[in-house]
């Protein structure tokens, strides 16, 4: 698509949007919505409460329903297993707790990671 019937298409969106978007602000059901959450937002802050108080007490249940956000507890990983990888040709060790270890990475290159993974000691 060229540029100009790219931008003559994005043109038509914005105008047919924009004519949404007017039909909606002229909309009585929208309007009495939108007034209806302002006094509501109002008198939850006069009372010191939040909208997930509200649903408390209206529903208990829901909040147990939803999937957190964000967990308190954090489960913690395993801690990784300290392997031992002994060169045979230069008997050169190295230890490491992952396959970034630059030693282990250059002897993957240039033996091969399935031959240096049968050099692993423990």
């Amino acid at each position: 698509m060229s540029r100009l019937a790219e931008f003559r298409a994005l043109e038509q969106q914005l105008a047919a949007q924009l004519a949404e978007l007017e039909s909606l602000k002229n909309d009585d059901g929208l309007k009495r919505e939108i007034e209806f959450e302002q006094k509501l937002r109002e008198l939850l802050a006069e009372y010191g409460l939040s909208l997930r108080h509200v649903v408390e007490i209206l529903d208990p249940q829901a909040l147990s329903r939803t999937k957190p956000a964000y967990t308190e507890s954090k489960t913690e990983r395993k801690p990784r297993e300290l392997k031992q990888y002994k060169n045979p040709h230069s008997g050169e060790v190295v230890e490491t707790k992952g396959g970034n270890h630059k030693i282990l990475k250059e002897w993957k290159a240039e033996y091969g990671a399935q031959v240096v993974e049968g050099w692993l000691v423990r």
